[in-house]
């Protein structure tokens, strides 16, 4: 007997546009990894969010490198992109490579020649603001290099730093998109998109363009993907160890919070606080093949998106630790 399932994006929060987006496509037809790669192209596309694609803030060189992936749960494909330089969507391309070759990853010159040879066009992505936060950070990062503080700062970045930005414990403020989706036939996919840890080494990939650290996704079992402090996702492949506790019957909530809880237990000593609790925060967002639905956080209150027949909404996160 065949089984309804209800057309369901799940998204980090700030990625609520692109999750309608997404549905909308979904509704239209489209293949789910696809439609969530064209709802995070609209978030790569806008130039005022600082975490992906034109206007993402820099590496510590001043140069925008991105990364990006994309995996198919029916087809159990995916493909990444990472360190790619002058191409605002590197989900596309991630698509393009899962769709095009059999390979998985491409990094760096590779990436953009790949891209290049896709019609994708070259662009400087960095925008005015975000050379300014860059430049601003550069003039107050160190005491003894050649660099005066500066005497006045510019509103918007200082707003930036004082929202965005928390610097002192070692672990800025990062941003990255994630949008998941299942469609009625119960077929799933995911896609993630970064700018990567603010002011980065240059040439320093995270979790987002690895599949089972930054995201994952099997149609029997579930979809994760997270944005957040990257090497936590890396070391301990978050998303692949969420979709296998989803498969052997843990609820998305309960498969999300094991995993926090995992990583806080074994986070090193010098990245935790004076309590014993990670100092770096990192979200999870889970579905599972029958619909159910969690988003989690290593430190809340946080929220994050969802779209599906009762319309598009924030709603909140569970929390490990709560500030």
């Amino acid at each position: 007997m065949s089984v309804t399932i209800t057309p369901r994006v799940i998204a980090s929060h700030n990625g609520l546009a692109g999750a309608e987006r997404t549905y909308a496509e979904l509704l239209a037809g489209a293949r789910p990894v696809e439609a969530c790669v064209r709802g995070v192209t609209l978030i790569e596309d806008d130039p005022l969010e600082h975490s992906v694609g034109i206007g993402g803030i820099p590496n510590e060189e001043g140069v925008v490198q991105l990364d990006a992936a994309v995996m198919d749960g029916t087809l159990h494909r995916g493909a990444g992109v990472a360190a790619l330089e002058g191409i605002r969507n590197p989900a596309q391309v991630a698509l393009k490579l899962l769709e095009q070759t059999h390979r998985v990853l491409l990094v760096g010159e590779g990436a953009q020649k790949f891209a290049l040879a896709n019609g994708f066009p070259t662009e400087n992505l960095l925008t005015d603001k975000a050379r300014r936060i860059w430049m601003h950070w550069k003039r107050t990062r160190s005491n003894i290099d050649d660099w005066k503080h500066p005497e006045q700062v510019d509103d918007d970045v200082a707003e930036w730093f004082r929202t965005q930005y928390t610097g002192a414990s070692g672990y800025g403020k990062v941003g990255t998109v994630h949008v998941a989706a299942i469609d009625a036939t119960g077929q799933m996919g995911c896609c993630t998109s970064t700018s990567g840890h603010s002011f980065k080494l240059a040439g320093r990939v995270g979790d987002s363009p690895i599949l089972g650290a930054g995201l994952f996704a099997d149609s029997e079992a579930g979809t994760c993907g997270s944005i957040g402090h990257g090497e936590a996702n890396l070391e301990n492949c978050s998303s692949f160890a969420c979709v296998e506790m989803m498969r052997g019957g843990m609820s998305p909530e309960a498969a999300g919070m094991k995993m926090l809880e995992r990583i806080a237990r074994i986070t090193r000593p010098e990245q935790k606080d004076d309590q014993g609790r990670p100092k770096f925060n990192l979200w999870l967002f889970l579905l599972a093949p029958d619909g159910r639905y969690a988003g989690v956080t290593m430190w809340g209150p946080k929220t994050y998106a969802l779209v599906d027949a009762d319309g598009a909404r924030l709603l909140p996160c569970r929390a490990l630790f709560t500030r």
